[in-house]
């Protein structure tokens, strides 16, 4: 018996014939030489697929239209990107929420697919998630301003500098800084003298802990006219 007919074989036996498919799929990709996400798609439950909380993306009802057509016509073309989050036990969406939305509101999808969505799984930090999903929205030209300078105000928080983020989403110094000034985004920045490199209460206890424990660093930093 060949290969072929071996996995035939077990596929034909298999009670959960997608689960199985997915188990070839991740053996596979593990021997591929080439590691890319792509290589290792999987149909997973919708109910174990859930949104972000920070996705800055828009899209307009024609779009959505419009989306749903070319899913309903063509398939899923493109898989969901999540992380898979071992706490809750699900698979949180990087980027892809519309193709999420409309199989779980659209039951003609849905049901086609048994109520399971393509994914691929990557592993990131909560910073790293968000630049990702940035990346991605910014390379189709779609976010909302309101929920990008939301998420770079959370990036800071959690430690990363202006240039580490406009490494990260590719964008220019100046386009972080308006960021910055949208409406409202200031109340954010209590007690915090006015500079056009601001900084969050914890990016300041963050840097004072550094230079604490690295006195010599600091003496060496170069002065500057805010």
């Amino acid at each position: 018996m060949n290969i072929k007919e071996l996995i035939k074989q077990e596929f034909d036996n298999a009670q959960d014939k997608v689960g199985f498919i997915n188990e070839i799929s991740t053996f596979i990709y593990n021997l591929h030489p080439i590691k890319q996400p792509v290589s290792n798609v999987i149909w997973v439950k919708i109910e174990d697929v859930e949104p972000n909380d920070y996705n800055p993306n828009s899209v307009a009802n024609k779009e959505m239209s419009l989306l749903y057509a070319s899913i309903l016509h063509d398939g899923y073309t493109q898989p969901i990107v999540t992380i898979y989050d071992g706490k809750k036990n699900k698979y949180v969406i990087v980027d892809g929420f519309h193709r999420y939305f409309v199989a779980k509101h659209k039951p003609q999808i849905r049901d086609r697919n048994s109520g399971l969505v393509p994914i691929v799984v990557i592993e990131k930090d909560i910073n790293d998630r968000m630049a990702s999903t940035v990346r991605h929205n910014r390379a189709r030209g779609k976010h909302s301003v309101n929920g990008m300078s939301n998420m770079i105000f959370a990036m800071m928080d959690n430690g990363w500098s202006d240039a580490e983020i406009c490494n990260e989403l590719g964008m220019e110094a100046e386009e972080l800084l308006k960021l910055k000034h949208i409406t409202g985004f200031s109340k954010l920045f209590e007690n915090v003298e006015y500079k056009k490199a601001w900084e969050t209460k914890n990016q300041i206890k963050l840097r004072f802990e550094y230079f604490k424990n690295n006195p010599q660093e600091k003496n060496e930093q170069p002065k500057t006219n805010n």
